[in-house]
């Protein structure tokens, strides 16, 4: 701005310097004279080129990456703006050489002047460039050093990786070789809790006193109801789906009977099953039991297992009608159900009620199994019986349900402060065989 100002403070005086030197003459045209106004005009391009400029240079000095060329730019067009201002300036100053030596002295002067302070800021411009361009320089390489370490970094960090890999590697083939172990023993614990052999069905299970149980065997244990007649006709059903030529087998543990219904439910499935259906008794069977294993194909029993016939009874209510139509309908089951039994035993109904009430005043007519065997209630006795169907260990599994017999249960101490053990209840013909001196053991009433 102030090369600008002292450009036309030059100009104005150049100008006042030729006006009093030369007087027009009359002849001669006078030459035209540069106005004021339009030193002022170029006065206000020239500023206004220069503000221009250095709003440009403010804002391209944002990106170093483009700094040097503007520069370059820059100074390219200073220099040759200073060219045409030195070549103006020289030839004005031949122009005025002939209207002084003054006027031009001055104005070589002031030329110099401009020229030295033009190259002063040419110079000021390179300076800078240099420093741009030495900043630029030093920016890149720092880039360049920290992409380089960004680089082994990630190599370190990628050498790591591998290693970290290579680790991992060898722990999952050493955690694959821990679990083939641990499942190769697993199966091996899994191989010794089962038996190594196939069940070998026969159609002759007893022989020589021994009676092979297949895993064609359905319990009965427990009051027979609905749901009990259900579970095993199902299961005699699916027996027979898998095969009609060996024999199914319903095992009682101890039941004490239960509905006629229910347990005439169970005698057809039997009596309609193709493949023939054994009853097997190793402890007690009693009432609608006792019938099913009376009046199965065949039947087995322990010597000591006892089987329990007698009349069926059913609770009774309303008026002397009502009642005696129920007596009726018991009649009806009655000789549905005991019929059969008397005639495989060779009596009548009525000799079979009344030997019932020969043996025990209550009608419950019990015999232990060689006894039944003798009154054709039950086919063989037998001295062994063996399970084919147990092929696990009982005891791999500790998931296997608890019996289902009563917990002992701990008594309320009694005066004295000592404290009882009060037993499980019996079944209706059982009874305990225990050494109990002190009377410890209680028996639950």
């Amino acid at each position: 701005m102030k090369s600008l100002l002292a450009l036309v403070v030059l100009c104005a005086f150049l100008f006042s310097a030729t006006i009093h030197a030369e007087e027009p003459s009359a002849t001669a045209k006078p030459a035209a004279p540069i106005t004021f106004p339009e030193l002022k005009k170029e006065q206000e391009q020239l500023s206004l080129e220069n503000s221009i400029a250095d709003l440009r240079l403010k804002k391209e000095l944002s990106a170093l990456s483009e700094e040097k060329q503007r520069r370059d730019l820059e100074s390219s067009v200073a220099q040759q703006r200073l060219q045409a201002e030195i070549a103006a300036l020289q030839a004005q100053l031949l122009k005025l050489t002939s209207q002084g030596d003054l006027a031009a002295k001055q104005v070589a002067i002031k030329a110099a002047e401009r020229k030295s302070k033009l190259e002063e800021e040419l110079a000021i411009q390179r300076d800078m460039l240099e420093r741009t361009k030495l900043a630029n320089d030093l920016a890149a390489a720092d880039l360049v050093a920290k992409q380089r370490a960004l680089q082994l970094k990630d190599q370190e960090v990628s050498v790591r990786a591998k290693e970290l890999q290579n680790q991992r590697a060898e722990f999952d083939i050493q955690v694959a070789k821990l679990n083939t172990e641990l499942d190769l023993r697993e199966k091996r614990d899994q191989w010794k809790n089962r038996v190594d052999r196939e069940i070998a069905y026969t159609k002759e299970p007893f022989q020589d006193g021994v009676l092979t149980i297949s895993d064609r065997r359905i319990a009965l244990n427990g009051p027979i109801g609905m749901d009990t007649a259900a579970n095993i006709q199902e299961r005699i059903d699916y027996f027979n789906n898998q095969s009609s030529e060996f024999p199914i087998f319903i095992v009682i543990d101890s039941s004490p009977g239960g509905s006629v219904m229910a347990g005439y439910k169970i005698l057809k499935a039997m009596a309609g099953s193709p493949a023939p259906v054994y009853v097997v008794v190793k402890s007690f069977a009693a009432s609608m039991a006792a019938g099913i294993t009376s009046l199965a194909k065949k039947s087995f029993a322990y010597p000591n297992a006892i089987i329990l016939h007698h009349q069926i009874l059913r609770g009774s209510f309303g008026n002397l009608t009502q009642q005696k139509e129920g007596v009726k309908e018991l009649e009806e089951w009655w000789a549905r159900l005991a019929s059969p039994i008397a005639a495989k035993m060779g009596v009548s109904l009525e000799e079979f009620i009344k030997k019932m009430y020969q043996n025990s005043s209550s009608g419950d007519w019990k015999e232990f199994g060689d006894g039944a065997r003798k009154l054709k209630w039950v086919d063989q006795i037998v001295e062994t019986i063996r399970e084919e169907s147990l092929v696990k260990n009982p005891d791999a599994d500790s998931k296997v349900a608890k019996n289902q017999r009563e917990e002992y249960l701990l008594g309320p101490p009694e005066a004295d402060g000592i404290r009882h053990i009060i037993l499980p209840r019996l079944d209706p013909v059982d009874c305990y065989y225990l050494y109990n001196p002190d009377g410890y053991y209680r028996i639950a009433r």
